[in-house]
């Protein structure tokens, strides 16, 4: 299931389930993606929900480097300041019975084109789950993520060629998207609960817990 510019659903991943499984479709967008979340209880606010001071900040500033920058646009600054994009919030899980999930919920990017959707709600590029193989959420410059079909391609890498969770992670993140030029990671397990974190940048925000408990939480590259 998938969902894009959302302007009033509080948890977009509830809708996302709810498409899956009771919608004929894969991906709503915009009003009808509203409309049939009203239609079957997916809880809905007003926009001024989402209203935080530190991302109105954060869209000024870059709107104001944008003014400053002869004949560059937004999609340019995302190199040129890496904090124009951030707020991704991801999951991959894998359950007693052997099912594996994936689920990605994102802002977007800050000062992003009206209309432009990321990978996020791309199945394959920002999100995977397959059971043979492993459960894939992505984080970073979503135009790569789409082309490079980041997520999928971790799990064709493992059924196809055999690789491993970490070699496929790492191979896609640290050789594949770093020559396109493309910068972010994923949080991936497989259906063996090993679990890969790669990332190109200099931290991610990430966690896991196992079947001991014990929660593990890193920011940066050890």
């Amino acid at each position: 299931g998938a969902a894009a510019r959302l302007t009033h659903i509080k948890n977009p991943i509830s809708l996302v389930r709810k498409i899956m499984d009771v919608s004929e479709h894969v991906m709503l967008v915009g009003d009808g993606a509203e409309i049939f979340a009203g239609e079957n209880g997916i809880e809905i606010v007003d926009s001024s929900y989402f209203f935080t001071e530190k991302r109105w900040q954060g869209l000024l500033k870059i709107k104001e480097k944008e003014n400053a920058v002869d004949n560059k646009g937004s999609a340019n600054l995302v190199s040129e300041y890496p904090d124009s994009k951030f707020g991704t919030v991801g999951c991959a899980a894998l359950d007693k019975n052997g099912n594996l999930a994936a689920g990605t919920s994102t802002g977007g990017m800050t000062n992003k084109k009206y209309g432009r959707v990321g990978d996020s709600p791309i199945i394959g590029a920002g999100t995977y789950a397959n059971n043979n193989t492993c459960a894939v959420s992505a984080t970073g410059h979503g135009e790569y993520f789409i082309r490079a079909t980041v997520a999928h391609d971790i799990s064709a890498l493992m059924e196809y060629k055999g690789m491993n969770l970490n070699d496929a992670a790492n191979d896609v993140i640290n050789r594949k998207l770093s020559n396109m030029g493309g910068t972010g990671g994923v949080i991936a397990i497989d259906k063996n609960g090993n679990i890969a974190m790669p990332f190109n940048t200099g931290g991610m925000f990430r966690g896991y817990v196992l079947d001991d408990g014990k929660f593990i939480v890193k920011m940066y590259k050890e």
